[in-house]
């Protein structure tokens, strides 16, 4: 009988070691624990705020908690640093915007926009709106570009600050229509609005949500023209910068979900499908609306298109106006 016993042992520790791993692999399902969304920006701004609505949708999608950690600085770069440095396990993701698509041609880096993430898709994008001082004698495009030919650098525009998605688009501005301007940078955009409410500056380049969206919908500020090749569905008379008197011209701010580099397949697959699943969902279409925001909703291989196409587009800006911030 001790063989017979000794032979039935030896089989049920076989059968245990090749069921353990699968049932370990069970028990380590993803999600089993909260997830972190690093937003790289304080609260309260549009990357936040879109953050927010998609933490909220993955919460209820994954079944577990996915919590927000504001960690603002540096126009968003601390934040995508850590990102970056985070362990690839799905635990941690993070907003990506176009700020960090700008920040490789403008400054100094301690990770790669193009090689440090892993792309999930991208959630909207931000039409930005050329907002002029009504005390400012042009209805369109056209006549802006007229004055500012027939007045060389008199005109002063507004930004958040150097390097900024305001800032560079209308530094592309001024490249693809031969003119010049003056930039009067400010510390964000609530005192650069306040300015340009007051007449202190002309004109500028602001995303078009809050209290920019309010002046121009008010007549606060005169809207002549969107960033994006397409019509913005908030001020649906307002042409673009195209159809004004710029042929080409297409920009815009962009969200978008990442993990760190190396993010398991399987997971990516999970919270890209969980994602887009929100976005066109009636409720993710209409919340991102609300927002100012056109929904995305692609691959993580069409997020990674596009974001080497805007690293790509933001740098060729940044040689050519000569901008750098550090």
């Amino acid at each position: 009988m001790y063989p017979s016993n000794l032979s039935s042992v030896l089989a049920m520790a076989l059968l245990a070691s090749t069921t353990l791993p699968a049932a370990s692999a069970l028990a380590q399902a993803w999600p089993s624990k909260p997830v972190r969304m690093i937003v790289p920006f304080p609260p309260g701004g549009s990357t936040d705020i879109f953050g927010r609505l998609a933490a909220e949708a993955l919460t209820r999608q994954l079944g577990v908690p996915v919590v927000v950690d504001n960690r603002g600085g540096a126009g968003g770069n601390i934040g995508a640093a850590l990102a970056a440095r985070a362990p690839a396990d799905g635990y941690t993701i993070s907003m990506f915007t176009v700020a960090q698509s700008i920040a490789p041609s403008v400054m100094k880096l301690d990770f790669d926009p193009a090689k440090d993430f892993t792309p999930i898709t991208l959630i909207a994008r931000l039409p930005s709106i050329l907002l002029v001082h009504p005390s400012l004698p042009v209805r369109n495009v056209k006549e802006l570009l007229a004055l500012m030919k027939k007045r060389p650098g008199a005109l002063n525009y507004a930004s958040t600050g150097p390097g900024t998605s305001p800032h560079m688009l209308m530094e592309m501005f001024l490249l693809m229509s031969g003119t010049k301007a003056t930039h009067i940078a400010y510390k964000g955009a609530s005192p650069a609005m306040v300015d340009q409410l007051g007449g202190m500056v002309e004109m500028g380049f602001t995303t078009g949500i809050g209290p920019s969206l309010d002046a121009a919908r008010t007549g606060k500020l005169r809207a002549i023209a969107v960033s994006t090749a397409e019509r913005y569905a908030a001020l649906p008379d307002v042409p673009s910068v195209a159809e004004g008197g710029v042929p080409g011209f297409d920009g815009s701010s962009w969200q978008g979900l990442v993990a760190p580099a190396g993010l398991p397949k399987d997971i990516l697959a999970r919270l890209n499908a969980e994602t887009v699943k929100w976005i066109q969902s009636p409720e993710g279409r209409e919340r991102i609306a609300q927002q100012g925001g056109n929904p995305g909703a692609n691959s993580p291989e069409a997020f990674g298109q596009f974001i080497q196409e805007e690293i790509a587009r933001w740098g060729k800006v940044a040689r050519a106006a000569n901008v750098r911030t550090n």
